[in-house]
């Protein structure tokens, strides 16, 4: 999600030693290579669809795997933040590793944010975000703009590990909000203070995601995620030109949701219509480059194109696959 700054800083503190603890006991088995290989990255699911760890799929009612089931300090967390959780998971990343350069551009992130809670780390793990820098504290909790070019460095012997939870938000997420800390603020005792969490035993629950990806994309929300492309777009004489036909193809395609709204009889309508749109636009549109250096073509297709309507008539066929690889991921 897009974010007015890089970082912003949640009011909330956890107890990072009694997480770092409760993430020993977990067994090193349910730890997994991360999906695209990166060098010295893990992570190990907390939230899954069905709960399956083994599921990495992005479309389906995402629910705790049975290492969150039994981690009552990392529910704890979830129930912190207010959310109706999306997939999440834990981050390793190995002494002298890092995440390398990238911008997450998949239709999954365009709306929801990423909530990053270090529960064991190092004052000289540096994470990058636009030209800001920081380092995230253990048990702090942060959200960032994911739309920005980001990475992050380990420069040290020791495993770094944060708690990734991905979450449009909620009511109480999106209030707590206003008090929180954009990372150039200045902060400490009668300045800005995050509330310490307090450790319970209680049983904490939270709302998690069931519906996540559309059947067919709405006109409203084409024509936001088509928005926010064209502004991002750096100027080039064949911008124009690429821009009144996305707009041809937005009309279109909501007369199309007039007609059929996402029934199934409505599907290869809007499949034919977002073929000849790629083909009209294929050509022009391949030297333009986003802001955040990502091609417009290219984000386009994974924000948008592979997303808009489903291959077939299950949901669930949706950005799984070689789409989602596609789509990339971070840490």
């Amino acid at each position: 999600m897009r974010l007015q700054v890089p970082f912003i800083q949640l009011p909330l503190l956890f107890d990072a030693a009694r997480l770092a603890d409760e993430v020993g006991r977990i067994d090193d088995s349910h730890w997994r290579p991360h999906p695209q290989g990166f060098e010295g990255n893990s992570m190990l699911p907390l939230v899954a669809v069905s709960g399956n760890p083994d599921d990495e799929s992005f479309a389906g009612s995402m629910q705790p795997t049975p290492a969150l089931a039994s981690s009552p300090t990392l529910r704890q967390v979830f129930a912190s933040l207010g959310a109706t959780i999306g997939r999440s998971r834990l981050m390793r990343l190995s002494g002298h590793a890092e995440v390398a350069r990238h911008a997450d551009q998949g239709y999954y992130w365009a709306e929801r944010v990423r909530v990053h809670v270090p529960i064991v780390t190092q004052p000289s793990v540096r994470f990058e975000c636009g030209d800001a820098v920081i380092n995230m504290a253990a048990g702090e909790c942060w959200i960032f703009d994911t739309w920005r070019q980001h990475r992050v460095l380990n420069d040290a012997v020791q495993s770094r590990i944060h708690l990734v939870v991905d979450t449009v938000g909620g009511e109480q997420f999106w209030s707590m909000l206003a008090g929180a800390r954009p990372h150039t603020a200045p902060r400490g005792p009668g300045i800005w203070e995050p509330r310490r969490v307090a450790p319970t035993d209680a049983e904490s629950s939270f709302a998690c995601e069931r519906v996540n990806v559309p059947v067919v994309m709405t006109p409203w929300e084409l024509n936001a995620h088509m928005g926010q492309l064209m502004a991002d777009a750096q100027p080039h004489p064949n911008l124009q030109p690429v821009r009144q036909a996305t707009m041809r193809f937005a009309r279109a395609w909501h007369g199309l949701w007039s007609r059929f709204g996402d029934a199934p009889d409505g599907h290869d309508a809007f499949r034919e219509l977002l073929a000849r749109y790629l083909a009209e636009v294929a050509r022009p549109a391949q030297p333009l480059v986003l802001n955040n250096q990502l091609r417009w073509f290219d984000a386009m297709q994974v924000m948008v194109a592979r997303a808009a309507v489903v291959a077939d008539a299950s949901p669930s066929a949706v950005a799984t696959g070689e789409d989602q690889r596609r789509m990339g991921d971070n840490a």
